[in-house]
């Protein structure tokens, strides 16, 4: 059976265009539709005696009329594809990381209900983008329509599941993928290096395009039918692929390497996203290039 793609539904605005997104994510996976609406009975595990009579049969009606709509919305995008809503006790980033156990794509809207005006990213996602287990769609609203596949490049190795998720994207949207490759300073020969304070900008460029290069190779042969550019930019990554974010259908990023901190530039890019971002986990197992195996 094919797994399933995942949706988080709260009943904004937000979460009803992830809906609608993940639909589409679904019918092009030839993939089931789970929608899923997480409660929270109490707080810090500890039970209130007598349950407040929001939590009972009206609260019921109200999660399940709220998932209805959101199915309704799914249909409106995906009408062949197999929609179901699920109604999830605890709190809403553990909650839906476990469903997304036996899923093959997760999606949530930036910011939910819950949210502050001022907050440029929810703490669903953000939660999300450091615990998920399978990669995580994060939809902001686009401004433009996207023409592309967008993925943050290190143009080092150990980023292989990153490009190939981009790549599969890319080749099921029929779009080209842009591999975009940002620096701030020359790269370090071995850890621990010490940067020069006066460097050729465009000597330093021309060494990063050929990094970027290699750790594409290969790339093309695996997947003829997707047009690939290759692009390195002197700047911020967070903010190279916030501005590319604008025209592109998705950009897609590795996920954080700490479990408790969502990593600076994952952040900054989730919050000032002009368009979808997925964040793509490690494979278990998976240790980053020069690391030691655990003893």
């Amino acid at each position: 059976m094919t797994e399933p793609v995942v949706a988080g539904v709260d009943g904004s605005e937000a979460s009803l265009d992830a809906t609608a997104w993940a639909a589409t994510a679904a019918a092009l996976r030839r993939a089931p539709l789970r929608l899923v609406h997480v409660t929270l009975r109490w707080a810090y595990d500890v039970p209130l005696v007598p349950q407040p009579a929001h939590w009972g049969p009206a609260s019921q009606a109200a999660c399940r009329e709220l998932l209805a709509r959101a199915a309704e919305r799914a249909r409106a995008e995906a009408p062949s594809t197999e929609i179901t809503t699920e109604v999830l006790d605890g709190a809403a980033a553990e909650a839906i990381a476990a469903a997304a156990g036996t899923a093959q794509l997760v999606v949530v809207g930036g910011r939910g209900r819950g949210g502050f005006t001022g907050l440029l990213l929810g703490s669903v996602s953000r939660d999300l983008a450091v615990r998920c287990p399978c990669p995580l769609v994060v939809v902001r609203p686009r401004e433009e329509g996207g023409g592309e596949v967008v993925v943050g490049a290190t143009g080092e190795p150990g980023q292989e599941h990153i490009l190939r998720f981009a790549f599969e994207e890319a080749l099921l949207r029929r779009l080209p993928l842009r591999a975009v490759h940002a620096w701030t300073h020359p790269v370090a020969a071995f850890p621990g290096d010490m940067q020069p304070l006066v460097y050729d900008v465009e000597g330093v460029g021309r060494e990063e395009e050929r990094l970027l290069a290699e750790s594409l190779a290969g790339w093309r042969e695996r997947f003829p039918d997707v047009p690939l550019v290759e692009q390195v930019v002197h700047g911020h990554p967070a903010g190279v692929l916030a501005e590319a974010s604008a025209t592109a259908e998705l950009v897609v990023v590795g996920a954080p390497g700490r479990v408790a901190l969502l990593g600076s530039t994952v952040h900054s890019l989730l919050g000032h996203a002009r368009g979808p971002v997925a964040v793509v986990p490690r494979p278990p197992g998976h240790r980053p290039p020069g690391t030691a195996p655990p003893a």
